[in-house]
C-alpha cells in the first residue's frame, strides 16, 4: 500500500474496540502536507459517544488483560514489535508527508519506536515486587505490583510514535489498557502505526481523534485511571490540576527551554557540529532542543564562525528529498515561530546566517536555520521555548556564569556542556537543574535511562525502570501463615505499660 493510499483509507476514521471505525459526529479536519501544502486527508473529531465507546472497551480488556502472565504479555509485545518494523517503511514515509520531518528522521523514529517495545517487554518480566525483611517473627512481607487500569496518553506532533511506545510499551507490560490521543497533526500515521498493536487482544490499545475536546473528555472521564500527557505548559497544567481534583495519576513532560554551555577546553569544531545537530534536529521541534548557547568569551569567536559554517550547509526541503531539514509542522507553527523570530531581531539579536525563508522554496512551511549573535543573557528568546531551528548565543566570562544562567530558567528539561575539563563535567552533573545532563554528547536517549523534567517542563519520568513503575501501582501484603495472636501490641495493653503517675479521681 501506498502512503497516499493509507491517508484515503484512514481518513475520517478512529480505531475503537479492535477495529477501524467512523467518527459517530459530522465534524472532520483537513490533514496537510507541510512541504506541499496539499491536503492529504482528514481526521474525524470524536463525539463524547465515542470516547464513552473506547472506554468502555478498554476497560473490558483491561480486566481480562491484566490476569494474563508477564512471559505472555512479553511474547506478544515482541510480536507487536516485529509488526512495527515490518511496517517501517511506510509509516516512516507518512510521517514524512504528514508532519515534515526527514525521511531518515521518521524511519529512525519507527526503529526507536519499536526499540522501545522490546525494551518494556523484557524490563517487566525482571522484577514485579519485593521480598522485604519481616517486621515480625515468623511472618512473610512483600510487596507486588498491580496495574493503574486505562491510561490515556495525549501525545504531540513532534515525535508522535517514539513517545507513544515510550509510554505505551511500559503501560501495556505493566497490564494497563491504552487509549491514544494523538496530535490533530499526525493523526493518520499513528492509526497506520498503531495497526501493529492488533497483536494484542481487542481494546487493548485504541486511538481516538480530535482537537482539544476530546483529549478534554479523556481526562476527566471517571472511568480512565491515568493521564500521559506532552504538550504545553499551559495546556500540562491545566491537566495536572484536573487529574489532582480527581486523584488520577499523571505523567507531564512540557516545554523546554534547553541550555548547551561550551568551555575553553572543549574540541570547538566538534562542539559546534554538535550544536548545529542540537538546535537544528526535526526542525528544531524538539522538547530536548539546544534552544540557549553560553560559550566562553575564550572561544566565543571561534564558535560562532564554526557554527555559522555548519549552519549554512544544512540541506533544507522536502523531507522525502535528500534533505537535512523539512519544514515546520503546520502553518501556525510557522507563524508562531516567525513572531519569536522577529522579536529577537528587534529586541538586539545579530542574525548571523539565515533568520528567513529559504527563496528556492515557493511553496511548503519552510524556514532557515538561523543563528543569532551578541544576545543578552535577559533576551526573551534566552528564556522561552522557541521550539523551531534557531540558535540564540551569549558570551559568558566563566564556568559559574554559565551554571548560573543554565540555571535561572523555568524550564529543567536537558542540558549540554562541551568541556573536557573533569572537575567541569562533574559540577555539571552535579549542579546543572536538569532532568538530563549530556556531556559532549547531545540529546542521546537510552531505553534503560529516565527521560523527564524538573520545574515547568514536567513531572514523573518515562523510559527505564522509573517509567515502568510510573504506570503500577506498588502493595504492600503481610502474612502470618499460622494466623497467631499478636499480644505485643493488642488489647487488653499490659499494665506494665500503662501511665506511671497517679490514678486519676
Amino acid at each position: 500500500m501506498s502512503a497516499i493510499a493509507a491517508f484515503t483509507r484512514l481518513s475520517g476514521h478512529q480505531r475503537i474496540a479492535g477495529g477501524l471505525v467512523r467518527s459517530s459526529g459530522g465534524t472532520s479536519i483537513g490533514v496537510i502536507d507541510p512541504a506541499t501544502e496539499q491536503r492529504i486527508g482528514e481526521i474525524a473529531d470524536a463525539t463524547a459517544a465515542d470516547i464513552d465507546q473506547a472506554v468502555a472497551a478498554a476497560n473490558a480488556a483491561q480486566r481480562a488483560w491484566r490476569t494474563v502472565n508477564h512471559h505472555r504479555r512479553a511474547e506478544l509485545l515482541h510480536e507487536v514489535s516485529r509488526r512495527v518494523m515490518a511496517d517501517r517503511p511506510l509509516v516512516a514515509e507518512m510521517l514524512t508527508r504528514e508532519m515534515g520531518k526527514p525521511y531518515k528522521e521518521s524511519f529512525d523514529e519507527v526503529g526507536w519506536s519499536a526499540s522501545a517495545i522490546d525494551y518494556y517487554a523484557e524490563v517487566a518480566r525482571h522484577e514485579n515486587g519485593k521480598v522485604l525483611g519481616a517486621a515480625v517473627d515468623g511472618q512473610f512481607h512483600f510487596t507486588t505490583k498491580d496495574p493503574l487500569g486505562v491510561v490515556v496518553i495525549i501525545l504531540p506532533f513532534n515525535y508522535p510514535l517514539c513517545l507513544l511506545c515510550w509510554q505505551a510499551a511500559a503501560a501495556l507490560a505493566s497490564g494497563n489498557a491504552v487509549i491514544i490521543k494523538p496530535s490533530d497533526l499526525t493523526t493518520l500515521t499513528t492509526l497506520q502505526f498503531v495497526a501493529a498493536f492488533d497483536a494484542l487482544p481487542a481494546g487493548l490499545v485504541q486511538v481516538v481523534t480530535g482537537g482539544a475536546a476530546p483529549g478534554k473528555q479523556l481526562v476527566e472521564h471517571p472511568d480512565t485511571h491515568m493521564i500521559a500527557f506532552t504538550g504545553g505548559i499551559e495546556t500540562g497544567r491545566r491537566v495536572a490540576q484536573t487529574c489532582g481534583g480527581l486523584y488520577k495519576r499523571t505523567l507531564i513532560e512540557t516545554s523546554g527551554n534547553d541550555p548547551f554551555i561550551v568551555m575553553p577546553s572543549a574540541p570547538v569544531d566538534i562542539a559546534a557540529r554538535g550544536a548545529a545537530f542540537g538546535a537544528y534536529l526535526n526542525c528544531g521541534q524538539v522538547c530536548a532542543a539546544a534552544e540557549r548557547f553560553y560559550v566562553h568569551e575564550q572561544v566565543y569567536a571561534e564558535f560562532v564562525d564554526r557554527l555559522v559554517h555548519y549552519t549554512s550547509r544544512v540541506r533544507v526541503g522536502n523531507g522525502l528529498e535528500r534533505v537535512d531539514m523539512g519544514p515546520l509542522a503546520s502553518e501556525r507553527e510557522l507563524a508562531r515561530y516567525l513572531r519569536i523570530l522577529g522579536r529577537a531581531h528587534t529586541g538586539g539579536a545579530k542574525v548571523l546566517t539565515g533568520g528567513g525563508r529559504p527563496a528556492h522554496l515557493k511553496k511548503g512551511w519552510f524556514v532557515e536555520p538561523t543563528v543569532l549573535g551578541d544576545v543578552a543573557p535577559d533576551a526573551p528568546i534566552m528564556n522561552d521555548e522557541t521550539f523551531g531551528p534557531v540558535a540564540p548565543v551569549c558570551k559568558v566570562k566563566n564556568f559559574d556564569e554559565a551554571l548560573m544562567l543554565a540555571n535561572r530558567s523555568r524550564y529543567g528539561l536537558g542540558a549540554t556542556v562541551y568541556t573536557t575539563n573533569l572537575d567541569e563535567s562533574m559540577r555539571a552533573v552535579n549542579e546543572l537543574e536538569a532532568g538530563m545532563v549530556w556531556v559532549n554528547a547531545p540529546l542521546l536517549d537510552n531505553d534503560a535511562g529516565p527521560f523527564g523534567g524538573r520545574k515547568q517542563s514536567g513531572m514523573g519520568r518515562q523510559l527505564g525502570s522509573e517509567g515502568l513503575d510510573t504506570f503500577r501501582h506498588t502493595k504492600l501484603s503481610m502474612i502470618d501463615h499460622a494466623a497467631k495472636a499478636h499480644d505485643f501490641w493488642w488489647f487488653p495493653y499490659a499494665d506494665a505499660e500503662a501511665f506511671p503517675g497517679k490514678t486519676l479521681a
